[in-house]
């Protein structure tokens, strides 16, 4: 690409004589790898990579996360079952996913490697890395609690993406939270005092934020899921539906701290 050069480098002779061209090309470079970046990224065939990438990823660390604690608990078995359902998998689908927790489960299993190659292949997108992450936490609480063994598990994975300790346990805290608002409605504008904190840990904030930040916090929290966006960095499609269904226990949340501060919509 050269459109940036063009461009720069115009503006750069115009405004400072050849030194100004000089320095407007250089300018130039940069802005044109930075857009081709942009470009190389959203080509069909990178997502497509991403979305094969994140699929197989997903699974193998899924396998790894539930023998963490040295077995695959019923529990666990169920939650990634519902979660083929949920996604729709076909029968190929399904038997590609089954191969990939059990690889991920197996003693020779190796997870420097596998999460290198998902974070060569996402690049410098940090919510691709993050919504995965989320995938995980959901399948650390299926048996209703975290294991030490898991929680271990979880901050070598987060760390080998990048994520330190305390963001993953911001996270951990969020789904659990968030999970408290499943296929529920805000119910009324007399919540107890629980439940309000529920909703306040499940947005990320603090209590004593205000209205104005705690609807931009939701509204970042909405826009990070939404279905269109994931799409475009890469998630595979049939892996939206467990996104969506956190958005509506966001949603839920949200709803119960609107109702009890009084606000507009």
């Amino acid at each position: 690409m050269v459109f940036g050069k063009i461009v720069a480098g115009l503006i750069g002779l115009l405004t400072g004589g050849f030194f100004g061209l000089v320095i407007g090309l250089i300018v130039g470079h940069f802005f044109d790898r930075a857009l081709g970046s942009v470009f190389s990224f959203a080509s069909p065939e990178n997502l497509r990579r991403i979305r094969d990438n994140f699929f197989e990823t997903t699974f193998l660390l899924s396998g790894y996360l539930a023998k963490s604690d040295g077995r695959v608990s019923e529990a666990e078995i169920a939650h990634t079952e519902q979660m083929f359902v949920q996604m729709g998998l076909s029968a190929q689908q399904r038997q590609r996913a089954i191969e990939l927790f059990r690889q991920g489960s197996g003693a020779d299993f190796q997870l420097e490697q596998v999460v290198a190659a998902f974070v060569q292949t996402s690049g410098a997108q940090r919510q691709l890395q993050q919504t995965l992450l989320l995938f995980l936490i959901s399948l650390a609480h299926a048996d209703q609690s975290v294991k030490p063994a898991e929680h271990a598990a979880l901050v070598r994975i987060a760390g080998l993406m990048g994520i330190d300790a305390r963001q993953l346990d911001l996270l951990l805290q969020m789904a659990a939270a968030q999970g408290q608002f499943h296929s529920q409605g805000a119910t009324g504008s007399g919540a107890p005092v629980d439940r309000i904190q529920e909703a306040y840990t499940a947005l990320g904030v603090d209590s004593a934020i205000s209205d104005k930040e705690l609807k931009r916090a939701y509204r970042k929290l909405m826009s990070q899921n939404h279905p269109d966006k994931l799409i475009a960095k890469g998630v595979p499609e049939d892996m939206i539906r467990l996104a969506t269904e956190r958005s509506q226990e966001i949603q839920a949340a949200y709803e119960v701290l609107r109702k009890h501060r009084g606000m507009k919509t």
